[in-house]
């Protein structure tokens, strides 16, 4: 058995299994090798902490650059690596289908496709053609000859439309559609995951705690999440510390930063062998 197809049953069962996993958002290959070190049982890319690393906005990226960044953190570490593909890269659904196949090609086990479409004067593709792309991406997964681990995500939390009943009818069409696992990031309240969960049950469902959402994640497994990520929030934390001390340098003159800093032997040791 391949390489790829032993990730790909592993990040399967991950969903299968009791209780819920984290799946944190290396931005490159050296932090999904942090990640790794620590014991995480799978990797999700982040586009937000990708783009930032590229001096670009989220969103400013194509699938060519997406698609190394998955080629770099699949070589990094032997975990199975989800994409963050986006809308695709897209709006036509048959070709929402061949960015999931091409996302496989690159090493990636999972990925996800979203209902945003990267305009600001209309941000969330209709109902119907929402669904259709999710129909197209489920085809496409299903032809590949190991379990890639479809996940469908219904974005009106974040921009804008924090409208519950229309996120949860997006979530059970994608789920009807044959998505494997559903996600609403950008939820507010512990009310509005515990509705998500029960109004899809029993697929999994994911939860992002990146923003407003102040719990554990014993409590999200106790509410029946399957899995936690984080977006671009360790690739901010990093950025926000290397900023602070850069902006110390500037505006001080001082190096107390390097106090806080993890000691040049550690971080090496992360990357020899």
């Amino acid at each position: 058995m391949d390489a790829q197809t032993l990730r790909a049953q592993a990040f399967k069962a991950l969903h299968e299994r009791a209780g819920a996993f984290v799946i944190p958002n290396p931005w490159d290959a050296g932090s999904a090798k942090m990640l790794a070190s620590l014991g995480f049982e799978a990797l999700a890319t982040t586009s937000a902490g990708y783009a930032f690393s590229n001096a670009r906005p989220d969103g400013g990226l194509s699938l060519d650059d997406t698609l190394a960044n998955v080629r770099a953190i699949v070589a990094a570490t032997d975990l199975p690596v989800a994409v963050d593909l986006e809308n695709g890269f897209a709006d036509d659904p048959a070709e929402c289908a061949q960015s999931i196949l091409r996302a496989a090609e690159a090493g990636a086990v999972g990925g996800s496709i979203e209902d945003a479409t990267g305009r600001e004067e209309a941000p969330i593709y209709c109902f119907e053609h929402a669904v259709a792309r999710v129909e197209a991406a489920v085809k496409a997964a299903r032809s590949l000859p190991f379990p890639f681990m479809l996940t469908a995500r219904a974005e009106n939390f974040l921009h804008g439309n924090p409208d519950l009943a229309d996120t949860i009818r997006r979530l059970q069409a994608f789920s009807e559609a044959g998505a494997d696992v559903l996600y609403a990031p950008g939820l507010r309240s512990a009310e509005d995951v515990l509705a998500v969960v029960r109004a899809v049950a029993p697929k999994p469902v994911n939860v992002l705690m990146s923003g407003g959402l102040k719990l554990t994640v014993e409590q999200l497994s106790e509410m029946g999440v399957k899995r936690i990520s984080v977006g671009s929030a360790l690739a901010l934390a990093a950025y926000g510390e290397f900023f602070r001390a850069a902006e110390e340098i500037k505006t001080s003159g001082t190096f107390s930063f390097t106090s806080r800093s993890m000691p040049y032997a550690k971080a090496n040791q992360f990357f020899k062998g």
